[in-house]
């Protein structure tokens, strides 16, 4: 197998630059200790301007917005209280911490490395970074199961395949995080959540405004194309070239074998896959009837959507435990035919020895929790929004230049505020209705919203999921950090910003419909 080695490739201009940010990032303390240093920053400058007057008004309560002194008694007692229920509660560690544990016996047991070997003989090599980047997209559906399942098993794939590991983590991660706002075929629960948020700003203009959960459907499935072509071209062009030089230097012990299948594992890969198919048989069964627990209650459910697909449903509020029953069950029964299982006690001994390895990430997930908390009580991410939304509203540019604008005003407000619906319900309540009395139809501002949300998600250390993303590259490359990432993403981030606003910007020109019952004028012709 031809692995990454120390060389003298020539380092063109991209490449240094980049060596550059990787250098610069990882000369950043440890990211457990920088959330920290960022949280205790977030503390002091909030202690500056809480009692500064603000004349902009926060569209959440329909008052200045006023930054919160987080070294006020009370906020200092409130934060010390909380500590533990924040980190308890912090969102991505459980869906990380419990899907690891049916993927980590999938893993110890074969099952994962036996199933790619089989899926490796058949696949040609050209073709597995687009394969990748495509399945990050769908991954879309399960909410966000692709960070702990598509994007380690794209590094995995990657080395098996005698290809840069970190280039396997780079293409998952566009696809998964970068093509967020992409819909390859199925919408994804961020569709109707999104529409009801820009539902909601309309009405501040316009009562009896609707707004289509499918309204930018079009637009989002055709911008696959874009993230798969960019994807790949990024990935096998500039970053995996980049990466020659940097060698793989974790356990190899660790890593997946190539040989062939034995008659043992073939067999254990046939029942196991079987037990796995008749699992979703019985979910899709389950599922289909009108009448399905796995259902959103009838009062959940809006007009034109699917039932199972909403975050209400049982079914998407079950994604991470499907994960779990899913590959632990196959890699039970992958290990007991193969051979490599002999009682449950190595069942647990899996799990536990996946838990003793995400022992860093629990660290940083601490601390991660911590700082999103005290930037959110802070109110300073929202009053940097409303003060970009109201420069673009100010400066009055062309209808052309105010999506770019409202494209870069979003990348740059998810710098700084993880949650897609959380920027939106603070840009959209202004955006929507100001630019609804310019004529431009709420379906146009949502899209430039998504373009600029979806393309900053990969160069985010604030990203929930960021942290885990640096475990798994030191799972290949023991130096690697947040630079590492950086420098990784770097370039899809770029490229994925002005492409894609140029694709956005063409089908606008061009007048192609953006989704269902969706315009791009304000009242609609």
């Amino acid at each position: 197998m031809s692995q990454a080695n120390p060389g003298t490739a020539p380092r063109g201009l991209v490449t240094r630059f980049l060596d550059g940010v990787e250098r610069a990032g990882n000369k950043l303390p440890d990211p457990a200790m920088l959330f920290l240093i960022l949280m205790l920053a977030v503390w002091a400058l909030s202690a500056l301007l809480a009692n500064v007057s603000f004349s902009e008004v926060d569209p959440r309560s329909g008052e200045a917005i006023v930054v919160n002194n987080l070294l006020a008694g009370g906020s200092v007692a409130a934060f010390m209280a909380t500590m533990v229920a924040t980190f308890v509660n912090f969102a991505p560690l459980g869906v990380v911490l419990v899907a690891m544990m049916g993927l980590g016996v999938a893993e110890h047991t074969g099952f994962i490395n036996a199933a790619l070997r089989s899926i490796l003989s058949v696949t040609p090599k050209m073709l597995l970074t687009p394969v990748l980047v495509a399945v990050g997209i769908l991954s879309h559906v399960a909410v966000d199961a692709g960070y702990v399942l598509v994007i380690p098993l794209g590094a995995v794939i990657f080395y098996a395949a005698g290809r840069h590991p970190l280039a396997g983590i780079a293409a998952a991660f566009a696809g998964v995080s970068g093509g967020f706002s992409a819909t390859l075929i199925v919408p994804s629960s961020l569709d109707p959540l999104l529409a009801g948020l820009t539902q909601e700003a309309g009405h501040i203009l316009d009562a009896g405004l609707t707004v289509n959960p499918l309204n930018n459907y079009f637009f989002t499935t055709a911008s696959c194309v874009l993230i798969i072509l960019v994807g790949w071209f990024l990935t096998d062009r500039v970053i995996e070239p980049r990466l020659r030089n940097t060698p793989v230097d974790g356990d190899m012990s660790e890593m997946p074998r190539m040989d062939a299948l034995g008659p043992r594992e073939r067999r254990g890969l046939l029942l196991s896959l079987l037990a796995m198919g008749l699992g979703m048989l019985a979910l899709l069964l389950t599922a289909l009837p009108e009448a399905s627990a796995w259902r959103a209650p009838a009062d959940a459910v809006g007009a034109g959507e699917n039932s199972l697909l909403v975050s209400a449903a049982p079914l998407m509020q079950s994604i991470v435990a499907l994960i779990f029953v899913f590959f632990l069950v196959p890699g039970v029964v992958y290990g007991y035919v193969a051979g490599t299982v002999k009682s449950h006690r190595d069942v647990i001994g899996g799990m536990s020895k996946t838990m003793s390895a995400m022992g860093y990430y629990v660290v940083m997930a601490f601390f991660a929790a911590q700082f999103i908390y005290a930037f959110a009580q802070s109110n300073l991410g929202a009053l940097i929004a409303i003060k970009g939304a109201n420069w673009l509203q100010a400066m009055g540019f062309p209808m052309g230049l105010t999506i770019v604008g409202i494209v870069l005003l979003s990348g740059l407000v998810n710098l700084m505020i993880g949650s897609a619906s959380a920027k939106w319900a603070l840009i959209g309540a202004i955006m929507v209705p100001m630019l609804m009395q310019l004529g431009v139809s709420p379906d146009l501002t949502q899209a430039a919203y998504r373009v600029g949300d979806s393309s900053t998600n990969i160069i985010t250390p604030l990203m929930p999921y960021f942290p885990l993303i640096v475990v798994f590259c030191q799972r290949y490359v023991k130096s690697a950090g947040i630079g590492t990432l950086l420098a990784l993403m770097l370039p899809f981030s770029v490229t994925l910003l002005v492409l894609w606003t140029a694709f956005l910007l063409g089908f606008w020109a061009l007048g192609v419909p953006l989704g269902v019952d969706s315009s791009y004028v304000y009242p609609a012709g």
